[in-house]
């Protein structure tokens, strides 16, 4: 890729940005803090689909979810809700839809409207609008009302995300056919929700949706789900998803999804012909890039309409940066905020860290969680890393025990002949928050034996971070013992 590279950097006394997502309102904070006038353009409102109707939603469901699992397992912990007679408790919890949805969707508003104040208070002007670039680097900017104006830039950021991939054979409807963004329209549970796609977000919803009390099939094209993902870590999921009822129809694609008298038929390419109450349509994302001026701006686009971009968030295009889903890099927020950030750091001139993938840390919010940072387990397996590996199931740790957690582990791959750190996965309960010290150790270059001999609480899940680099120690030394 050959990107804009021009003879010396500049301090931009305006900067535009094309969308109002993490990506975008980073940026825009960062820029206006060092001093630039900031223009920020977004025709939804801020936050954007991560937001509005993907992260702060979706996640919010998510955390809906686990509350209700941890209140039905309670009575293993010897809880009771009231005697219904006979020596039987009412113990069973269940989920008022409406409620549910008409609190996350508060959430996501509310969480919109901080940002819009932050990003007010720090002097960024914000517009409500669709905004197209104008060679050679402003902005205009079409009004709901069809108004326009030009928004004059010395640089501008593109960030407009990414919006859900529709089969033409599958087409939402918003009632019984739905996409990620459609979920929330619902005001009771479904009966039987069928979710077409194992990634990320198939997967996550398969997982909330069955914890809410639905039937759940889940259609998964590969041999496992999460295929993305590391192979231990999606077998810990598949095994807790036949323990709690979702259906998985592997090796399968879906070649239509139509509405019934009661609900939705989807037919698989398979032959199988599954019958439910709702669909949701998890087969990835379509990058918002059509219509923005690119080409015209001579900024270059991939085959799948993403934005090429460089390490440092720099498009082909001289003073035109990107961020986000909309490039093709991890489609997740903290990349996209950290885009953000590095876009405005080399546009300023300033000390830029380029951005590095391997130091990403990533969470499945499904249960249990899956994080993963660094090295991954096939890169190993296929010769890319010469590594050691330690993988130590939580069913030993007593913290585990205590809060009757029956799946997940820790595994630590450290280079083999150094001892460093250099990637992991966590299975557990918010393993989204036991994954930063590991990623802390990977980005930072720890030795094993940092991480093995700083204290953790006890009893405590983190203890079996510790434990794990313990053994891993004992194997850097000695490949025969484990």
């Amino acid at each position: 890729m050959t990107v804009a590279n021009p003879a010396k950097h500049f301090a931009p006394d305006r900067v535009a940005i094309i969308g109002g997502g993490p990506g975008g309102y980073e940026a825009a904070m960062v820029a206006a803090d060092a001093g630039a006038e900031v223009t920020i353009i977004e025709d939804q409102g801020m936050g954007g689909s991560a937001v509005l109707t993907d992260v702060v939603p979706s996640k919010t469901l998510i955390a809906t979810a686990d509350a209700m699992r941890r209140v039905n397992a309670s009575t293993d912990f010897g809880v009771r809700f009231g005697e219904t007679g006979e020596d039987k408790y009412e113990t069973s919890a269940w989920a008022d839809f409406s409620k549910v949805n008409e609190r996350l969707l508060k959430l996501a508003k509310t969480q919109s409207r901080d940002i819009h104040r932050s990003l007010e208070a720090a002097g960024v002007r914000i517009i409500a609008g669709h905004g197209r670039l104008v060679p050679p680097h402003s902005v205009e900017v079409t009004a709901a009302d069809g108004g326009t104006q030009l928004v004059e830039a010395d640089a501008v950021i593109v960030a407009t995300g990414a919006h859900p991939r529709e089969l033409p054979t599958a087409t939402p409807d918003g009632e019984r056919i739905l996409n990620w963004t459609q979920a929330y329209s619902l005001t009771e549970v479904p009966e039987h929700m069928i979710v077409v796609g194992s990634g990320v977000t198939g997967a996550e919803f398969a997982s909330a949706y069955r914890r809410l009390g639905a039937e759940v099939t889940l259609v998964s094209s590969r041999d496992q789900v999460l295929p993305g993902e590391d192979s231990d870590a999606a077998a810990v999921l598949e095994d807790a998803f036949t323990r709690v009822g979702v259906r998985v129809a592997a090796r399968a694609r879906a070649n239509s999804a139509e509405r019934t008298a009661e609900g939705v038929r989807v037919t698989l390419n398979t032959g199988q012909v599954l019958e439910g109450s709702h669909c949701l349509m998890a087969v990835g994302g379509i990058p918002n890039t059509a219509g923005l001026g690119l080409e015209e701006c001579g900024v270059e686009v991939t085959q799948s309409g993403h934005i090429r971009v460089d390490t440092v968030s720099r498009t082909t295009a001289t003073n035109i940066y990107a961020a986000g889903d909309c490039t093709g890099m991890l489609p997740l927020a903290s990349v996209a905020a950290m885009q953000g950030r590095i876009a405005v750091a080399h546009m300023q001139g300033g000390a830029v860290k380029p951005l590095q993938l391997h130091r990403v840390a990533s969470n499945v919010f499904t249960s249990p969680e899956i994080a993963t940072v660094g090295v991954t387990q096939s890169q190993v397996d296929a010769g890319k890393y010469q590594s050691d590996v330690v993988k130590l199931d939580l069913a030993t740790n007593p913290r585990a025990k205590m809060m009757n957690v029956r799946d997940g582990f820790v595994k630590i791959f450290a280079r083999r002949g150094s001892g460093t750190v250099i990637g992991a996965v966590v299975v557990a309960p918010r393993a989204s928050e036991l994954i930063y010290p590991l990623a802390l150790a990977v980005t930072h270059k720890l030795h094993v034996d940092d991480v093995a001999t700083t204290f953790t609480v006890y009893p405590s899940l983190t203890g079996s971070i510790a434990e794990a680099a313990r053994r891993l120690h004992l194997h850097v030394l000695d490949p025969a013992e484990e």
